[in-house]
């Protein structure tokens, strides 16, 4: 005789509900379909910006006032590429100078001594007050101020002394001005990145009898530039673009030269456009520079990429 009975369901594994209902298939997670989010607002400001855009390259390539051929031929001419290099070596000599003493600044605030102190404290306050075009034409009307300048003892005789115009001349001036001003921000650039290093750090290189030059060297100096990197790329990148100041003191800068040009031959907008395009690319060159070296300091921090690269990817089983 065939055994013709049926075999027996697995059990369901769902806990029953309150009540004793049986579970709803349809209620099932695992059946349940997922509709992805309708993101309307955004697919409409996404178009705005498109035809915005395509707007603006319209105009760019049909509008005759733009006159690209004037700007191709002053682009890479000799008068232009002598003024950029002019632009690069100021904004050189002024990053080095006032980051160099934006540091001893810093640590001047960072000390115990209440003299110190103030005099640092008040060296910021003063030139982070006055703006950066006052600062030079005063730096270049300096020789009106001490007609000589010279090198004795304090409140006494003069040993050895120059004519001030003949000492600092224009581009002296335009340094001068330009280092000074960015030493008042590069010290608060560099206090907060010192004080962004804990301070236990220190006292446990203090107990181990690490001299304190030493431990600011090998210590805080290479955790510090995390913090300080960031800000410090801006402030150079803002440096590089305040160099246009100094064509009030006439010296051969980018805008300077542009503005000559243009002056002679009353192509205002292509020669604009020249300044731009070469402002555009140092910057852009200075922000590659500047996330190299961000990612040398981050190493070892969990932070070798930032965080926009980084790629999401799932775990492997």
């Amino acid at each position: 005789m065939s055994d013709t009975t049926a075999p027996l369901a697995p059990p369901d594994p769902r806990p029953a509900p309150p009540g004793g209902r049986p579970p709803d298939p349809a209620e099932d997670p695992a059946a349940l379909r997922v509709v992805p989010v309708r993101h309307y607002g955004r697919w409409a400001a996404a178009a705005v910006v498109a035809v915005l855009v395509a707007q603006f390259a319209h105009g760019l390539v049909t509008n005759p006032v733009w006159e690209w051929h004037v700007f191709a031929d002053y682009v890479l001419s000799e008068t232009i590429v002598q003024a950029v290099l002019v632009t690069l070596q100021l904004t050189a000599c002024a990053t080095v100078l006032g980051f160099l003493l934006g540091a001893v600044l810093a640590f001047m605030r960072l000390s115990r001594n209440p003299l110190l102190r103030t005099a640092a404290w008040s060296y910021v306050w003063v030139f982070r007050s006055i703006p950066m075009i006052v600062q030079l034409v005063f730096w270049f009307n300096i020789g009106a101020l001490y007609r000589e300048l010279g090198v004795g003892i304090p409140f006494g005789p003069v040993f050895w002394s120059v004519d001030g115009n003949a000492l600092v001349g224009t581009i002296g001036a335009a340094l001068i001005g330009l280092s000074l001003h960015q030493a008042a921000y590069a010290a608060e650039i560099v206090r907060g990145g010192v004080l962004s290093v804990g301070h236990g750090q220190l006292e446990a290189a203090a107990a181990l009898g690490i001299p304190r030059l030493r431990q600011i060297r090998r210590i805080v100096l290479p955790q510090a530039m995390r913090t300080i990197l960031p800000t410090a790329g801006n402030e150079v990148i803002g440096l590089l673009k305040g160099t246009s100041v100094v064509y009030v003191m006439a010296i051969g800068e980018l805008f300077y030269q542009v503005q000559v040009v243009y002056g002679r031959n009353g192509r205002v907008i292509p020669l604009l456009m020249v300044a731009t395009a070469w402002y555009v690319l140092l910057t852009t060159l200075l922000s590659v520079a500047q996330f190299h070296v961000e990612r040398r300091y981050a190493r070892g921090a969990g932070r070798g990429r930032p965080a926009g690269r980084r790629s999401l990817r799932k775990e492997r089983p």
